[in-house]
């Protein structure tokens, strides 16, 4: 059975405008934007439940939007209060690692692409 991932550390950087998780105790952490966040939301507001496709107009989303507040879902996710008002969605841990944006991470996808 495979194990799902648990972040050691989540916390704001910059007054919100990025967002720092560490995977593990190994020094494993990626540091994801905030508008990157706001942009990959997967509640129904955000994108189609049926086909995944995205419903958000990234225009509308403002270039400095920040990360106002976090906070944990049960042991799987996080949800985040976001300066433009959305206030929806949950980010579930799998999803925040499989678009882990250290450069560990980056090269395993661009490989596993090629």
């Amino acid at each position: 059975m495979k194990r799902l991932p648990v972040p050691q550390r989540i916390r704001r950087l910059d007054a919100g405008a990025a967002i720092e998780i560490q995977w593990d105790e190994a020094g494993h952490a990626g540091t994801y934007g905030a508008r990157d966040l706001r942009l990959a939301c997967q509640c129904a507001t955000c994108r189609d439940e049926i086909s995944g496709r995205p419903l958000l107009d990234a225009r509308l989303v403002p270039p400095d939007v920040r990360a106002l507040a976090l906070r944990l879902v049960g042991g799987y996710a996080v949800h985040f209060s976001w300066s433009d008002g959305h206030d929806t969605g949950i980010y579930p841990w799998e999803f925040l690692l499989s678009v882990c944006p250290c450069p560990r991470c980056a090269a395993e996808r661009r490989g596993s692409d090629a």
